[in-house]
């Protein structure tokens, strides 16, 4: 099954404390949406990423902010079942495509798009999605180009998210509102997996 179809939202999560990761994900999970990516902001994303992949198997964790080929490496070698990038260059396609799992590369232009489709690749992640033009910019990419599918990510809300949704070329949408930073802070997971449960039910 593709990254696209399994939940309607990939939650995108900022860890900066690693203990904090196995209970979000197991929180994330309850409330309906197994795939996190986790984003390599941090100097402990590597380790939260691992953790998560060793203790919350019905997840299905990813690194995000993947810029590098060691990025890709290490992600790999952590655990990590997908990667997401928040653009792409000819180099790092390379190495996310020798790194043997699903990826979703950046993109933020029809050529850009275009780029990555003479690759093969027809699902990536439109990013970021409200700045780079939002629903109106991706419904006009649809018609040009209708084999491609996108995960917009970037200033997509709970309220705004069933919009995007409803376009043909999206699979699914990447937020960051399911996290709240106070939430974590507090270790509210109860809060996180309610956010979880209404976004699961978008879909």
């Amino acid at each position: 099954m593709s990254l696209l179809d399994i939940a309607p939202v990939i939650p995108v999560v900022v860890i900066d404390d690693p203990e904090t990761a196995v209970p979000l994900a197991r929180a994330l999970v309850a409330g309906g949406l197994p795939v996190i990516e986790v984003t390599l902001r941090t100097a402990c994303a590597l380790d939260a990423v691992a953790r998560i992949a060793a203790e919350v198997p019905e997840a299905v964790v990813g690194a995000g902010t993947v810029r590098t080929p060691a990025d890709v490496t290490a992600s790999v070698a952590a655990g990590a079942r997908f990667l997401v990038s928040p653009g792409s260059t000819p180099r790092l396609l390379d190495a996310m495509e020798e790194g043997g799992i699903p990826f979703l590369p950046g993109a933020a232009t029809s050529s850009e798009v275009m780029a990555l489709a003479e690759r093969g690749l027809t699902e990536m992640k439109f990013f970021p999605a409200e700045a780079a033009g939002g629903m109106p910019y991706l419904k006009s990419l649809g018609g040009p180009l209708p084999e491609v599918r996108f995960c917009p990510t970037g200033g997509i809300r709970l309220q705004t998210a069933p919009e995007y949704l409803a376009l043909a070329n999206v699979g699914c949408v990447g937020g960051t509102w399911l996290t709240p930073t106070d939430a974590l802070a507090a270790g509210d997971y109860a809060r996180i997996e309610k956010l979880a449960a209404e976004a699961a039910a978008l879909r």
